[in-house]
C-alpha cells in the first residue's frame, strides 16, 4: 500500500481546509462577525455560530472524507503523475 509523504500529508490538509473554509464561506463569516470585539463573551455568545462553523468545516476534513481524498491523490500520483503543489523542498541537511 502506497502512503503520503508528510509533506503531502500537510499539503494535502492545507489544501482540503482552504476549500472547507471557501465552502464555509457564510458560516463562518457569520462567526467572525460575532466574535468581532469580543473577548471572553465570545464563548458564550458565539457557541452556537462556532458550532455550525466547525459542523460544516468537519464535513470537508472529517477521517473518512481525508481517507478518501489520500486514496485519489495516491491513485492520480501512481497513474498520471499528478503532484500536491507544495512549494520548493526544504532541505536542511548539512550533507547536501
Amino acid at each position: 500500500m502506497e502512503t503520503l509523504s508528510r509533506r503531502e500529508e500537510e499539503a494535502l490538509f492545507k489544501a482540503t481546509k482552504a476549500r472547507a473554509l471557501k465552502e464555509c464561506d457564510v458560516v463562518v463569516k457569520e462567526f467572525a462577525n460575532c466574535a468581532s470585539g469580543r473577548y471572553f463573551s465570545v464563548i458564550w455568545a458565539c457557541k452556537d455560530k462556532l458550532k455550525a462553523m466547525q459542523a460544516c468545516v468537519y464535513q470537508y476534513t472529517n477521517p473518512d472524507n481525508m481517507d478518501q481524498l489520500r486514496a485519489e491523490y495516491i491513485r492520480l500520483r501512481r497513474d498520471k503523475g499528478v503532484t500536491l503543489d507544495m512549494g520548493p523542498k526544504e532541505n536542511n541537511s548539512p550533507y547536501a
